[in-house]
C-alpha cells in the first residue's frame, strides 16, 4: 500500500506563493502518473494539475494555468505543486494522488492512492 504525505500548506496573502510537496513511500511512484486535487468548503473535490510518470506531460485546470506548476523528482519519490499569484479562491485542502498508470488523468476516480491533504488558506 503506497502512502502519500503532503506538506507545505499554510496561510498566505493574496499574490503570494506556496510550494506543496508530496512524498511517496514506495518506488511505485516512479511509474505512476500524479495529480493534485483540491476541495474547498462546501464544494466537490476538483482536479488542479496532473503529470505523467516521466514529467514530460502536464495538464492544468484552466483557472490555475500560468500560476501553478506541477513537477516531480522520481529519484526522491516526490511530487510538487508550485503555486504563484495565489488568490482567495485557491483556498482549499490540497491532495496529491497517484494512479496505477503512467498517463495523466483529470478524474479523481482514476487515482488509486491519496494523501491526507494539506490546508492552503489565501487571505484577501
Amino acid at each position: 500500500q503506497v502512502q502519500l504525505v503532503e506538506s507545505g500548506g499554510g496561510l498566505v496573502q493574496t499574490g503570494g506563493s506556496r510550494k506543496l510537496s508530496c512524498a511517496a513511500s514506495e518506488d511505485t511512484f516512479r511509474n505512476s502518473a500524479m495529480g493534485w486535487f483540491r476541495q474547498a468548503p462546501g464544494k466537490e473535490r476538483e482536479y488542479v494539475a496532473t503529470i505523467d510518470y516521466s514529467g514530460e506531460t502536464t495538464v492544468y485546470k484552466e483557472s490555475v494555468q500560468g500560476r501553478f506548476t506541477i513537477s516531480r523528482d522520481n529519484a526522491q519519490n516526490r511530487g510538487y505543486l508550485q503555486m504563484n499569484n495565489l488568490k482567495p479562491e485557491d483556498t482549499a485542502i490540497y491532495y496529491c494522488a497517484i494512479r496505477r498508470s503512467r498517463w495523466v488523468a483529470m478524474l479523481a476516480a482514476a487515482y488509486d492512492y491519496w494523501g491526507q491533504g494539506t490546508q492552503v488558506t489565501v487571505s484577501s
